[in-house]
């Protein structure tokens, strides 16, 4: 364990398949010495890629995170239904296919496309009754799940290999919040009558953390240990996103006191700012305060604290 203290901040972690995020998130409290971490959005554990993880009081920012579209790339195997919707299930029905059409395969991904409505799988962290339904589906049980509305920006095919007997496509998704990619995968299957599951998930992006910046454990074990923190990111990388409103000193203190924030204590603001719109809070000598929200009286503006992450000190 390393022994210095860590600051609150973000760590985009390059999650590895195997572990769960929660264990993830308990290696880097281990590795690191800290008492609170969470991270903004969980992968399977046979899932790899981005897993933005927040340390100390930035746990406070991670529905903000959670909240945000995410990216992924998932290999398809066609003809193979499973429990879990992925290759980790138990394989449930095979259904060769002599050759899987790239014509038949484009036209159906509009179908899948905007918003749509998915089934959760019961292999998912939803709970029924106190209960994941994970647990449940482990010891057989199947239950009835309410359909979900969720967003899919963005679905094309990366590549694929058409021959049987299950033939194999890569895709890239970019979807909202709550999006299971596996089941997608399920849900297309079914729609060209082979079945389907996905045998490879690689998270590119969640908000505004991206693979090619991302970390892996061992690197982070490798740099802690020679006392850096290159690997953590300041408060306001995981809210990069919003707008930013840079108050003065007293519109600072009216913040902290869970006060309005006046137009004419802010410093500098972005042109454009829509009633409701929510942004992320500077001083004005620099430094991360927290999340407001914009809104309008007798046609001047103000902020609204939403959420106060850090003080004046």
């Amino acid at each position: 364990m390393i022994v210095w203290i860590m600051a609150a901040g973000f760590i985009n972690v390059l999650k590895p398949p195997g572990p769960t995020s929660r264990e993830v998130v308990e290696r880097l409290q281990e590795i690191l010495g800290i008492d609170k971490a969470g991270h903004g959005g969980t992968l399977d554990p046979l899932a790899c890629g981005v897993l933005p993880v927040a340390l100390g009081r930035c746990t406070r920012l991670l529905e903000y995170v959670q909240g945000e579209r995410k990216c992924y790339r998932v290999e398809v195997v066609f003809g193979i239904k499973t429990t879990s919707h992925d290759l980790e299930g138990e394989v449930v029905e095979r259904s060769p296919v002599e050759r899987l059409e790239e014509e038949r395969l484009l036209r159906a991904l509009p179908h899948f496309t905007g918003e749509i409505e998915q089934v959760p799988p019961m292999f998912s962290a939803i709970r029924h009754r106190g209960r994941r339904l994970y647990d449940l589906a482990r010891e057989g049980k199947e239950l009835p799940r309410q359909a979900r509305k969720i967003i899919v920006y963005e679905l094309k095919v990366i590549k694929i290999w058409p021959e049987g007997p299950y033939p194999r496509a890569l895709l890239e998704v970019t979807c909202s919040k709550g999006t299971y990619v596996r089941t997608l995968c399920h849900d297309l299957g079914e729609f060209l009558g082979y079945g389907a599951a996905s045998q490879f998930l690689l998270r590119t992006q969640a908000g505004p953390f991206k693979i090619e910046t991302a970390w892996a454990l061992e690197e982070i074990v490798r740099v802690a240990k020679e006392g850096r923190r290159d690997f953590l990111l300041p408060p306001e990388a995981g809210v990069q996103h919003l707008p930013a409103v840079v108050v003065k000193k007293e519109g600072a203190k009216r913040f902290l006191d869970g006060s309005f924030v006046p137009v004419g204590l802010w410093k500098e603001w972005p042109s454009g700012l829509c009633r409701g719109a929510r942004v992320r809070l500077h001083k004005e000598e620099g430094g991360f305060l927290g999340i407001a929200l914009y809104s309008e009286r007798m046609g001047e503006g103000f902020l609204k604290p939403e959420k106060v992450i850090f003080t004046l000190d």
